[in-house]
């Protein structure tokens, strides 16, 4: 808890045994509440979570990494969170930096803060490979272009919301890819939420998750269609259910399409 918020982590997971328990052991004891969601793995994941003691919830079949979000922040609600952070469990991203996170939206600095690859110079020492950091680089100055921000990077998965972001958020409209991210942020660019960054050390290596040249590729053209959406939305030459007042929010602990409540410790 901080500054009497309960802080929540969230854990979107798939096939994640090989690096799950590294990113849970390196939480902060301030956590009070751990999710993970695994997106239906073909491995141990649900049997590690348990033994760690982690709330988790099991979807019915992959949906894919934007539906994940959805069930790890609409579970987050439900338990009272008021600060939700997302955490890989892949160890991509130091979970050292949720204190720093979390603070910063428990005393209302931001509404929002991103854990930036690109301050201070990580990711490609680090070992992102060089066309994903040319591409980055790309895709997040054309997003400042059209968005109205300044932001280093917009593809961070390291992510710390407050609770009043994630309920007016209309994340029902999203989609179910991975894409959610982007679309997520340019949601809290246009209906006025505050964003900050702070810089994170990451780290590539074999068991770390990361989508292949394909996937970047459907990714990145999903990115500029939600920029050059988001710039017809403001300008009123179009209108898009992700950016409308009445678009589907999540409704805490309601949905039927994976398993509720397993949890052990």
């Amino acid at each position: 808890m901080i500054n009497g918020k309960r802080i929540a982590v969230v854990l979107p997971a798939y096939n994640a045994e090989k690096t799950l328990e590294a990113t849970v052991r390196e939480l902060p004891d301030l956590v009070d509440i751990r999710i993970l969601v695994d997106d239906h793995s073909s491995d141990r994941t649900i049997e590690i979570a348990g033994q760690l003691g982690l709330q988790f919830f099991v979807h019915d079949q992959n949906y894919g990494y934007g539906r994940n979000q959805q069930t790890c922040y609409r579970e987050a609600l439900a338990a009272g969170a008021d600060v939700i952070i997302m955490v890989h469990p892949d160890y991509q991203y130091t979970p050292l930096l949720v204190t720093a996170m979390a603070s910063m939206v428990a005393y209302g600095v931001y509404d929002v803060v991103l854990g930036s690859r690109i301050i201070g110079g990580h990711a490609l020492r680090g070992g992102m490979p060089l066309y994903k950091y040319v591409s980055n680089r790309f895709l997040t100055a054309f997003e400042n272009l059209f968005l109205g921000l300044k932001l280093s990077e917009y593809h961070t998965g390291y992510r710390a919301f407050s609770r009043d972001v994630l309920m007016s958020l209309p994340l029902l409209e999203n989609s179910d890819d991975f894409v959610f991210d982007n679309q997520m942020l340019a949601q809290c660019a246009h209906f006025g939420f505050h964003i900050g960054e702070v810089s994170c050390p990451t780290k590539y290596f074999e068991e770390a998750s990361s989508i292949n040249f394909r996937r970047s590729v459907k990714y990145g053209l999903g990115v500029v269609a939600t920029s050059l959406q988001f710039a017809l939305q403001r300008t009123g030459l179009a209108h898009f259910r992700i950016f409308s007042e009445r678009g589907r929010r999540l409704e805490p602990g309601f949905a039927t399409y994976y398993a509720r409540g397993a949890r052990q410790g």
